[in-house]
């Protein structure tokens, strides 16, 4: 049935034919193209090696790297001859430069460490201002107000022990210590 939808491009008797014949035709031409071999060379160029080897710039690299190499073999042993010897210029410094306050440095600075561990032990001994186990409730009661008004099912958060709550740090809700 499909010959009878077939439009030949030229004119014939039997439409039926021409499909068929057309048809062959194009199997045919399908075939060929399928067998058919590229006739494109995409092999790379044929490589002289006259224009990849340049002579005259690997000669002047040699001689540049001989040079390099001459002048590092004069420096080392002009090295190696100084350690060797004491050289020609007593260049030892032994002078200790001494400080005319150095005493009253020492002292100021035994003062300050002095207040310093007063300090410390006034800090140490002194009463937080803020609760720590105050905070653990106000967290108890956050995570009971989140599981009541919870559209899912809560998350496990873990509980801190008391001790690691920071001492010195902000809240936000006021509350007595």
């Amino acid at each position: 049935m499909q010959h009878k939808a077939h439009q030949p491009l030229m004119p014939c008797t039997s439409k039926y034919l021409q499909y068929r014949w057309d048809k062959n035709d194009f199997e045919i031409h399908k075939k060929k193209v399928q067998s058919a071999k590229a006739t494109l060379n995409t092999s790379p160029p044929k490589i002289y090696n006259h224009i990849l080897v340049k002579r005259k710039k690997k000669m002047l690299e040699d001689e540049r790297l001989s040079t390099i190499q001459r002048d590092n073999h004069m420096l080392l042993d002009k090295i190696s001859h100084i350690k060797k010897t004491a050289g020609r210029i007593d260049c030892k410094n032994e002078y200790v430069s001494k400080r005319l306050d150095t005493e009253k440095r020492q002292e100021a600075l035994l003062e300050i460490v002095k207040n310093n561990k007063r300090m410390l032990q006034s800090l140490s001994h002194c009463e937080p201002y803020y609760s720590a186990q105050g905070w653990n409730e106000q967290w108890i009661k956050t995570l009971g107000l989140m599981k009541s008004i919870g559209r899912f099912p809560p998350l496990n958060y873990a509980q801190p022990p008391v001790d690691v709550w920071p001492q010195k740090t902000m809240v936000f809700s006021k509350g007595k210590p």
